[in-house]
């Protein structure tokens, strides 16, 4: 014979059980709130960009730009450290679009992740001048 004593059975159901995000999952968010800010012209180095092109390009290879180029994390279980590397626009404040891409990656990984950001360090690869083509445009143009 049992007994009913009144004790719970595990607690609230949201707190049943433990929730993984994988490193993608967050390369993703970071790359899509850095890609977003504005002065931000690509993500990734020349040749990342170059050799996603190429990639791009090959059938079943997936479909459009993948938002994780230029994007490198470390996932713990309650925190995550962001490496970014970008190309900005020419004419804009370097130190300021670094600094709202920070604020817009940190903000978007704490609020869809909920992990603590604990750095977003950003290397700027490249300035796109005014007067240069982007890839995608010679890429059009020769096909």
């Amino acid at each position: 014979m049992t007994e009913n004593t009144g004790v719970k059975h595990g607690g609230p159901p949201g707190s049943r059980g433990r929730t993984t995000i994988a490193d993608v999952v967050v390369e993703k968010i970071a790359g899509m709130a850095a890609g977003a800010t504005l002065g931000v012209h690509a993500m990734g180095s020349g040749f990342a960009r170059s050799m996603g092109s190429v990639r791009e390009r090959m059938p079943g290879a997936g479909s459009g730009k993948s938002v994780t180029r230029g994007v490198s994390v470390e996932v713990g279980e309650v925190q995550a450290a962001i490496d970014l590397e970008i190309v900005v626009d020419y004419g804009v404040s370097i130190t300021d679009v670094a600094s709202d891409v920070r604020e817009n990656v940190i903000s978007a990984v704490e609020r869809m992740a909920g992990l603590e950001v604990v750095e977003v360090n950003i290397t700027v690869s490249d300035v796109k001048l005014p007067d240069e083509e982007d890839e995608e445009e010679e890429r059009q143009r020769v096909q």
